[in-house]
C-alpha cells in the first residue's frame, strides 16, 4: 500500500475538524470584521463580509471617548490579582491535602467542589451586605476576595486530581538529596504538574476577567469599572452603537486570547522539565 493511499483514510477526520473550527471561530472573526467598518456600512449593509470601507474609529471611540482603556486597565488589575492569589492558596492547599492529609483529602475536596451548587444570585445579597459592612464596597480589594471565594475551591479541586499523579518516589529522592518540605513542592512538584497549574490560571482569568454580577453590584462608579460592566453600559441608549459594541467585544475578548497565547508553551514543557528536575 502507498503512502498516499494510507493517507486517504485521514482526508475525511482532518476536514471535519477543518470545519469545526471554521464553525467556532467564525463569530469572532465576524466581530472582528464588523468592528472595523464604518457606521454607514454597518447600517446599510450589514451582512456584507469584508468592509468597503476599513476604520478604526470604534476602536478610538470606545478606547478614549467612553474611558474604556481605563475599565480595561480595572479587569487587568483584577484578574490578574486574582489568578496569582489563587494559583498561590490553591497549590500549595491541594498539596497539603495530597500528601499530609490523604484520607481526608477525597471528602475535602468534594466539599470544596460543593461551593458551587449555590447559584451565584444567591450569595450576591449577603456578598454585598458583608462588603459595605467591611468598608469594602466600591473597592477592588473587595471584588477580588468575592472571586477568591469561589475561584479558590475549583483550583484547589482541579490541583488536587494534578498533584496525585506527582510519583512519589521521585520527593521520596529529592528528600534524602537534602531537599525539605517547601523545595520538594517548588522544584520538584510544581513543575511536574505544571500544565494543571497552567489550565487552572487560565480558567481563573477568564472567569475573573468575563465575570459581570459582582462587579456590577460591588463597583459603582465609572473610574472603577471592568470592562464586562463598561460594555454594558453601551446598550443603554436608545439606538445601539453596532461599531462600537463591536469593538468592545473585541476588547474584551483580546486580554483573554494573549494572556492563553503567551502561557500555552509551558503546558507542553511542564512534564518533562519537572521530571529533569
Amino acid at each position: 500500500m502507498s503512502r498516499r493511499t494510507r493517507a486517504y483514510p485521514l482526508v475525511l477526520p482532518y476536514a471535519f475538524l477543518i470545519v469545526l473550527a471554521i464553525g467556532a471561530a467564525f463569530p469572532l472573526l465576524w466581530i472582528i470584521i464588523s468592528s472595523v467598518k464604518s457606521s454607514t456600512e454597518l447600517a446599510h449593509d450589514p451582512l456584507s463580509f469584508w468592509p468597503s470601507d476599513f476604520t478604526l474609529e470604534h476602536y478610538r471611540h470606545v478606547l478614549f471617548d467612553l474611558g474604556a482603556i481605563g475599565n480595561l486597565g480595572n479587569s487587568l488589575v483584577i484578574s490578574l490579582s486574582t489568578t496569582v492569589l489563587t494559583i498561590a492558596v490553591s497549590a500549595t492547599g491541594a498539596y497539603g491535602i495530597v500528601r499530609f492529609f490523604p484520607r481526608v483529602g477525597q471528602r475535602l475536596t468534594q466539599l470544596l467542589i460543593s461551593t458551587y451548587m449555590f447559584p451565584p444570585i444567591l450569595l450576591a445579597v449577603p456578598y454585598t451586605a458583608i462588603m459595605i459592612a467591611l468598608g469594602l464596597a466600591n473597592t477592588y480589594v473587595g471584588l477580588v476576595l468575592a472571586y477568591l471565594s469561589f475561584s479558590i475551591p475549583y483550583a484547589i479541586w482541579m490541583l488536587t486530581a494534578f498533584y496525585q499523579t506527582v510519583p512519589l518516589e521521585i520527593e521520596e529522592a529529592a528528600q534524602v538529596d537534602g531537599a525539605g518540605k517547601f523545595r520538594t513542592f517548588f522544584s520538584i512538584a510544581s513543575p511536574i504538574v505544571l500544565p494543571g497549574i497552567v489550565a487552572t490560571a487560565i480558567y481563573t482569568f477568564i472567569n475573573s476577567f468575563n465575570e459581570f454580577l459582582y462587579a456590577l453590584l460591588f463597583i459603582n462608579t465609572t473610574d472603577r469599572m471592568p470592562i464586562s460592566v463598561a460594555l454594558y453600559s453601551l446598550s443603554g441608549s436608545e439606538v445601539l452603537d453596532w461599531g462600537a459594541m463591536m469593538a468592545a467585544c473585541v476588547i474584551v475578548v483580546l486580554p483573554s486570547v494573549i494572556f492563553f497565547l503567551a502561557i500555552q508553551k509551558y503546558i507542553a514543557a511542564g512534564l518533562s522539565e519537572g521530571s529533569v528536575k
